[in-house]
Protein backbone atom coordinates (compact mmCIF):
# COMPACT_ATOMS: atom_id res chain seq x y z
CA UNK A 1 0.00 0.00 0.00
CA UNK A 2 1.41 3.44 -0.86
CA UNK A 3 2.44 5.59 2.04
CA UNK A 4 0.99 9.05 1.59
CA UNK A 5 2.23 12.24 3.18
CA UNK A 6 -0.11 14.05 5.54
CA UNK A 7 -2.27 16.55 3.67
CA UNK A 8 -1.73 20.26 4.47
CA UNK A 9 -3.84 21.43 7.41
CA UNK A 10 -4.94 24.57 5.56
CA UNK A 11 -6.36 22.52 2.65
CA UNK A 12 -10.02 23.25 1.86
CA UNK A 13 -12.32 20.43 3.12
CA UNK A 14 -13.80 19.88 -0.35
CA UNK A 15 -10.34 19.64 -1.93
CA UNK A 16 -9.19 17.37 0.91
CA UNK A 17 -12.09 14.97 0.30
CA UNK A 18 -11.35 14.87 -3.44
CA UNK A 19 -7.63 14.23 -2.85
CA UNK A 20 -8.39 11.41 -0.41
CA UNK A 21 -10.70 9.87 -3.02
CA UNK A 22 -7.88 9.93 -5.59
CA UNK A 23 -5.62 8.19 -3.10
CA UNK A 24 -8.20 5.46 -2.48
CA UNK A 25 -8.54 4.83 -6.22
CA UNK A 26 -4.80 4.43 -6.61
CA UNK A 27 -4.58 2.13 -3.58
CA UNK A 28 -7.43 -0.12 -4.72
CA UNK A 29 -5.94 -0.42 -8.20
CA UNK A 30 -2.59 -1.60 -6.87
CA UNK A 31 -0.80 0.81 -9.20
CA UNK A 32 2.25 2.82 -8.23
CA UNK A 33 2.49 6.52 -8.95
CA UNK A 34 4.78 5.75 -11.90
CA UNK A 35 2.19 3.37 -13.38
CA UNK A 36 -0.56 5.97 -12.89
CA UNK A 37 1.60 8.48 -14.75
CA UNK A 38 2.16 6.07 -17.65
CA UNK A 39 -1.51 5.20 -17.99
CA UNK A 40 -2.84 8.75 -17.71
CA UNK A 41 -0.23 10.65 -19.70
CA UNK A 42 0.58 13.01 -16.80
CA UNK A 43 4.07 12.94 -15.29
CA UNK A 44 4.95 11.18 -12.05
CA UNK A 45 6.01 14.45 -10.40
CA UNK A 46 2.63 15.96 -11.30
CA UNK A 47 0.73 13.05 -9.73
CA UNK A 48 2.85 13.35 -6.58
CA UNK A 49 1.67 16.97 -6.33
CA UNK A 50 -1.96 16.01 -7.00
CA UNK A 51 -1.98 13.16 -4.45
CA UNK A 52 -0.24 15.24 -1.77
CA UNK A 53 -2.76 18.10 -2.05
CA UNK A 54 -0.22 20.61 -3.38
CA UNK A 55 -2.02 21.06 -6.70
CA UNK A 56 -5.52 20.36 -8.01
CA UNK A 57 -5.29 18.06 -11.05
CA UNK A 58 -6.90 19.13 -14.34
CA UNK A 59 -10.27 17.57 -15.13
CA UNK A 60 -8.62 15.53 -17.92
CA UNK A 61 -6.14 14.03 -15.44
CA UNK A 62 -8.93 13.02 -13.04
CA UNK A 63 -10.93 11.44 -15.89
CA UNK A 64 -7.83 9.60 -17.12
CA UNK A 65 -7.30 8.18 -13.61
CA UNK A 66 -10.93 7.06 -13.49
CA UNK A 67 -10.49 5.17 -16.78
CA UNK A 68 -7.19 3.64 -15.66
CA UNK A 69 -8.73 2.35 -12.41
CA UNK A 70 -12.13 1.33 -13.80
CA UNK A 71 -14.00 4.06 -11.90
CA UNK A 72 -17.15 5.85 -13.05
CA UNK A 73 -15.89 8.96 -14.84
CA UNK A 74 -19.08 10.94 -14.23
CA UNK A 75 -19.00 10.53 -10.45
CA UNK A 76 -15.34 11.51 -10.19
CA UNK A 77 -15.95 14.51 -12.48
CA UNK A 78 -18.71 15.70 -10.13
CA UNK A 79 -16.34 15.58 -7.17
CA UNK A 80 -13.69 17.38 -9.23
CA UNK A 81 -16.12 20.23 -10.03
CA UNK A 82 -16.83 20.78 -6.33
CA UNK A 83 -13.14 20.70 -5.49
CA UNK A 84 -12.33 23.08 -8.34
CA UNK A 85 -14.83 25.66 -7.07
CA UNK A 86 -13.33 25.53 -3.58
CA UNK A 87 -9.82 25.77 -5.01
CA UNK A 88 -10.79 28.81 -7.11
CA UNK A 89 -12.38 30.55 -4.11
CA UNK A 90 -9.18 30.04 -2.11
CA UNK A 91 -7.10 31.52 -4.94
CA UNK A 92 -9.42 34.53 -5.18
CA UNK A 93 -9.09 35.19 -1.47
CA UNK A 94 -5.32 35.07 -1.74
CA UNK A 95 -5.33 37.34 -4.79
CA UNK A 96 -7.51 39.84 -2.93
CA UNK A 97 -5.01 39.87 -0.07
CA UNK A 98 -2.15 40.55 -2.47
CA UNK A 99 -4.14 43.30 -4.21
CA UNK A 100 -4.88 44.91 -0.85
CA UNK A 101 -1.18 44.95 -0.02
CA UNK A 102 -0.35 46.53 -3.36
CA UNK A 103 -3.05 49.22 -3.00
CA UNK A 104 -1.95 50.03 0.55
CA UNK A 105 1.65 50.50 -0.57
CA UNK A 106 0.61 52.60 -3.55
CA UNK A 107 -1.60 54.83 -1.37
CA UNK A 108 1.17 55.29 1.14
CA UNK A 109 3.61 56.27 -1.60
CA UNK A 110 1.20 58.65 -3.33
CA UNK A 111 0.19 60.24 -0.02
CA UNK A 112 3.79 61.38 0.52
CA UNK A 113 4.18 62.65 -3.06
CA UNK A 114 2.63 66.10 -3.39
CA UNK A 115 3.19 69.87 -2.77
CA UNK A 116 3.43 71.12 0.84
CA UNK A 117 0.37 72.85 2.25
CA UNK A 118 0.47 76.71 2.50
CA UNK A 119 -0.53 78.10 5.86
CA UNK A 120 -2.71 81.28 5.62
CA UNK A 121 -1.81 84.49 7.45
CA UNK A 122 -4.18 85.52 10.30
CA UNK A 123 -5.86 88.89 10.36
CA UNK A 124 -5.90 91.17 13.35
CA UNK A 125 -8.88 93.34 14.36
CA UNK A 126 -9.16 96.52 12.38
CA UNK A 127 -8.26 95.07 9.03
CA UNK A 128 -4.50 94.60 9.65
CA UNK A 129 -2.56 91.39 8.82
CA UNK A 130 0.02 89.97 11.18
CA UNK A 131 3.47 89.87 9.60
CA UNK A 132 6.10 88.07 11.69
CA UNK A 133 8.82 89.19 9.27
CA UNK A 134 8.28 92.92 8.91
CA UNK A 135 6.10 95.73 10.21
CA UNK A 136 2.35 95.94 9.89
CA UNK A 137 0.79 96.91 6.60
CA UNK A 138 -1.74 99.66 6.16
CA UNK A 139 -5.49 99.04 6.52
CA UNK A 140 -7.50 97.56 3.66
CA UNK A 141 -8.47 101.03 2.54
CA UNK A 142 -4.78 101.55 1.67
CA UNK A 143 -2.82 100.53 -1.40
CA UNK A 144 -4.62 98.30 -4.01
CA UNK A 145 -1.72 95.84 -4.43
CA UNK A 146 -1.80 95.10 -0.69
CA UNK A 147 -5.57 94.59 -0.80
CA UNK A 148 -5.23 92.07 -3.64
CA UNK A 149 -2.53 90.08 -1.85
CA UNK A 150 -4.57 90.02 1.32
CA UNK A 151 -7.76 88.92 -0.51
CA UNK A 152 -5.91 85.92 -1.91
CA UNK A 153 -5.41 84.55 1.59
CA UNK A 154 -8.38 82.80 3.21
CA UNK A 155 -9.42 83.73 6.77
CA UNK A 156 -7.94 81.75 9.63
CA UNK A 157 -9.70 80.41 12.69
CA UNK A 158 -8.80 81.89 16.04
CA UNK A 159 -5.87 80.17 17.69
CA UNK A 160 -4.25 79.02 14.42
CA UNK A 161 -0.52 79.68 14.35
CA UNK A 162 0.67 80.37 10.80
CA UNK A 163 4.21 80.02 9.61
CA UNK A 164 4.70 82.44 6.75
CA UNK A 165 8.38 81.70 6.50
CA UNK A 166 7.85 77.98 5.85
CA UNK A 167 5.27 78.76 3.15
CA UNK A 168 7.28 81.48 1.48
CA UNK A 169 10.72 79.83 1.52
CA UNK A 170 10.67 76.48 -0.39
CA UNK A 171 12.79 73.58 0.77
CA UNK A 172 14.66 72.03 -2.18
CA UNK A 173 15.16 68.82 -0.23
CA UNK A 174 11.44 67.94 -0.02
CA UNK A 175 10.82 66.98 -3.69
CA UNK A 176 13.80 64.63 -3.59
CA UNK A 177 12.51 62.92 -0.48
CA UNK A 178 9.04 62.62 -2.01
CA UNK A 179 10.46 61.06 -5.17
CA UNK A 180 12.50 58.58 -3.13
CA UNK A 181 9.45 57.57 -1.09
CA UNK A 182 7.34 57.20 -4.22
CA UNK A 183 9.94 55.01 -5.95
CA UNK A 184 10.28 52.90 -2.80
CA UNK A 185 6.51 52.27 -2.77
CA UNK A 186 6.45 51.34 -6.45
CA UNK A 187 9.40 48.96 -5.98
CA UNK A 188 7.65 47.31 -3.05
CA UNK A 189 4.48 46.78 -5.12
CA UNK A 190 6.53 45.20 -7.93
CA UNK A 191 8.22 42.85 -5.46
CA UNK A 192 4.81 41.71 -4.16
CA UNK A 193 3.62 40.99 -7.71
CA UNK A 194 6.80 39.06 -8.50
CA UNK A 195 6.43 36.97 -5.33
CA UNK A 196 2.82 36.15 -6.24
CA UNK A 197 3.83 35.05 -9.72
CA UNK A 198 6.59 32.83 -8.34
CA UNK A 199 4.27 31.35 -5.72
CA UNK A 200 1.36 30.50 -7.99
CA UNK A 201 3.11 30.05 -11.32
CA UNK A 202 2.98 26.52 -12.63
CA UNK A 203 5.65 25.21 -14.92
CA UNK A 204 5.26 22.52 -17.56
CA UNK A 205 6.14 19.81 -15.06
CA UNK A 206 3.36 20.89 -12.65
CA UNK A 207 0.76 20.49 -15.37
CA UNK A 208 2.12 17.16 -16.54
CA UNK A 209 3.04 18.56 -19.94
CA UNK A 210 -0.65 19.35 -20.54
CA UNK A 211 -2.09 22.75 -21.32
CA UNK A 212 -3.73 24.38 -18.29
CA UNK A 213 -6.60 26.90 -18.25
CA UNK A 214 -5.92 29.94 -20.38
CA UNK A 215 -2.91 28.44 -22.16
CA UNK A 216 -2.50 27.29 -25.71
CA UNK A 217 -0.77 23.89 -26.00
CA UNK A 218 1.98 23.58 -28.54
CA UNK A 219 4.07 20.70 -29.82
CA UNK A 220 7.82 20.81 -30.30
CA UNK A 221 7.39 18.67 -33.43
CA UNK A 222 5.35 20.03 -36.32
CA UNK A 223 2.33 17.87 -37.21
CA UNK A 224 2.13 15.96 -33.89
CA UNK A 225 -0.54 16.38 -31.20
CA UNK A 226 0.12 18.69 -28.28
CA UNK A 227 2.53 17.14 -25.78
CA UNK A 228 3.94 14.53 -28.20
CA UNK A 229 7.63 15.21 -28.76
CA UNK A 230 8.86 12.49 -31.14
CA UNK A 231 7.85 10.11 -33.90
CA UNK A 232 9.37 6.97 -35.44
CA UNK A 233 13.15 6.67 -35.21
CA UNK A 234 13.29 9.87 -33.15
CA UNK A 235 11.52 7.98 -30.33
CA UNK A 236 13.99 5.06 -30.29
CA UNK A 237 15.70 4.73 -26.92
CA UNK A 238 13.62 7.46 -25.28
CA UNK A 239 11.24 7.41 -22.32
CA UNK A 240 7.59 7.09 -23.48
CA UNK A 241 6.31 9.16 -20.56
CA UNK A 242 8.71 12.03 -21.15
CA UNK A 243 8.00 12.04 -24.90
CA UNK A 244 4.23 12.11 -24.39
CA UNK A 245 3.62 8.78 -26.15
CA UNK A 246 1.77 7.11 -23.25
CA UNK A 247 -1.64 7.72 -21.73
CA UNK A 248 -4.38 8.33 -24.27
CA UNK A 249 -1.92 7.95 -27.16
CA UNK A 250 -1.09 4.29 -26.32
CA UNK A 251 -2.86 0.92 -26.49
CA UNK A 252 -1.96 -2.62 -25.47
CA UNK A 253 -0.78 -4.61 -28.52
CA UNK A 254 0.00 -7.83 -26.64
CA UNK A 255 -0.07 -9.19 -23.10
CA UNK A 256 0.83 -12.14 -20.92
CA UNK A 257 0.38 -13.21 -17.28
CA UNK A 258 3.57 -14.53 -15.69
CA UNK A 259 2.92 -15.76 -12.19
CA UNK A 260 1.30 -12.81 -10.41
CA UNK A 261 2.79 -10.27 -12.83
CA UNK A 262 1.13 -8.78 -15.88
CA UNK A 263 3.28 -8.06 -18.96
CA UNK A 264 2.20 -5.80 -21.84
CA UNK A 265 3.43 -4.43 -25.14
CA UNK A 266 2.36 -0.80 -25.25
CA UNK A 267 2.06 0.68 -28.75
CA UNK A 268 1.63 4.33 -29.75
CA UNK A 269 0.43 4.86 -33.30
CA UNK A 270 1.07 8.61 -33.23
CA UNK A 271 4.67 8.02 -32.10
CA UNK A 272 5.23 4.93 -34.25
CA UNK A 273 6.89 3.21 -31.29
CA UNK A 274 6.37 0.47 -28.70
CA UNK A 275 7.67 -0.43 -25.26
CA UNK A 276 7.25 -3.16 -22.64
CA UNK A 277 5.49 -2.63 -19.32
CA UNK A 278 5.11 -4.93 -16.33
CA UNK A 279 2.87 -4.45 -13.29
CA UNK A 280 2.52 -6.33 -9.99
CA UNK A 281 6.20 -7.14 -10.22
CA UNK A 282 9.01 -7.05 -7.65
CA UNK A 283 12.38 -5.31 -7.73
CA UNK A 284 14.82 -7.33 -9.79
CA UNK A 285 12.36 -8.49 -12.45
CA UNK A 286 13.64 -7.75 -15.96
CA UNK A 287 11.81 -7.20 -19.24
CA UNK A 288 12.61 -6.60 -22.91
CA UNK A 289 10.75 -5.15 -25.88
CA UNK A 290 11.71 -6.25 -29.40
CA UNK A 291 10.77 -4.80 -32.78
CA UNK A 292 10.93 -7.00 -35.88
CA UNK A 293 12.45 -5.50 -39.01
CA UNK A 294 10.07 -4.37 -41.72
CA UNK A 295 8.37 -1.33 -43.17
CA UNK A 296 11.64 0.53 -43.40
CA UNK A 297 12.37 -0.01 -39.70
CA UNK A 298 15.38 -2.02 -38.51
CA UNK A 299 15.14 -4.72 -35.84
CA UNK A 300 15.81 -3.31 -32.41
CA UNK A 301 15.27 -4.07 -28.70
CA UNK A 302 15.35 -2.29 -25.36
CA UNK A 303 15.81 -3.79 -21.89
CA UNK A 304 14.31 -2.66 -18.60
CA UNK A 305 14.44 -3.59 -14.93
CA UNK A 306 12.12 -3.07 -11.97
CA UNK A 307 14.18 -1.14 -9.44
CA UNK A 308 11.46 -0.22 -6.94
CA UNK A 309 7.70 -0.07 -6.55
CA UNK A 310 5.74 -2.86 -8.24
CA UNK A 311 6.04 -2.01 -11.89
CA UNK A 312 8.45 -0.90 -14.59
CA UNK A 313 8.77 -0.25 -18.29
CA UNK A 314 11.43 -0.07 -20.99
CA UNK A 315 12.41 2.70 -23.32
CA UNK A 316 10.84 2.78 -26.79
CA UNK A 317 11.69 1.04 -30.05
CA UNK A 318 10.47 2.26 -33.44
CA UNK A 319 8.04 -0.18 -35.10
CA UNK A 320 6.14 -0.23 -38.39
CA UNK A 321 3.01 -1.55 -36.64
CA UNK A 322 1.78 -3.11 -33.39
CA UNK A 323 2.04 -6.65 -34.77
CA UNK A 324 5.83 -6.28 -35.12
CA UNK A 325 6.43 -5.64 -31.40
CA UNK A 326 6.74 -8.24 -28.64
CA UNK A 327 7.83 -8.28 -25.01
CA UNK A 328 9.37 -10.89 -22.70
CA UNK A 329 10.06 -10.86 -18.95
CA UNK A 330 12.16 -12.86 -16.51
CA UNK A 331 11.06 -12.82 -12.89
CA UNK A 332 13.34 -13.15 -9.87
CA UNK A 333 11.60 -16.45 -9.20
CA UNK A 334 13.03 -17.81 -12.45
CA UNK A 335 9.75 -17.81 -14.36
CA UNK A 336 9.78 -16.42 -17.89
CA UNK A 337 7.13 -15.47 -20.38
CA UNK A 338 6.42 -13.46 -23.55
CA UNK A 339 3.41 -11.55 -24.80
CA UNK A 340 0.79 -12.93 -27.15
CA UNK A 341 -0.23 -10.46 -29.91
CA UNK A 342 -3.80 -9.24 -29.81
CA UNK A 343 -6.06 -9.25 -32.84
CA UNK A 344 -5.48 -6.32 -35.15
CA UNK A 345 -9.03 -5.10 -34.56
CA UNK A 346 -8.35 -4.84 -30.82
CA UNK A 347 -5.50 -2.41 -31.31
CA UNK A 348 -6.73 1.16 -31.73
Amino acid sequence: MPRWKALPEELDPQVREFTEQLRRLVERSGLSVAAVADRTGYSKSSWERYLNGRLLPPRAAAEALAEATGTDVGHLSTMWELAERSWSRAELRHDATLDGMRVAQARAALGEFGPPAVSPVPREPGGYHADPIGPRTEPRQGRPEQIRSAAALPPVRTGQSPDVRSAAIPDDRRPRAHVALFLTGVLGALLVVAAALLLFGMDEEDTGGQAGPGTSPSSSVVGLPAGVKCSGDDCAGKDPETMGCGGRHATTAGSATIGASYLEVRYSKVCGAAWARITKAVPGDTLRVSAAAGGGVAARSEDGRVDRDADGYTRMVAVAGPERASACATLTTGRKGCTVPRAASAVG
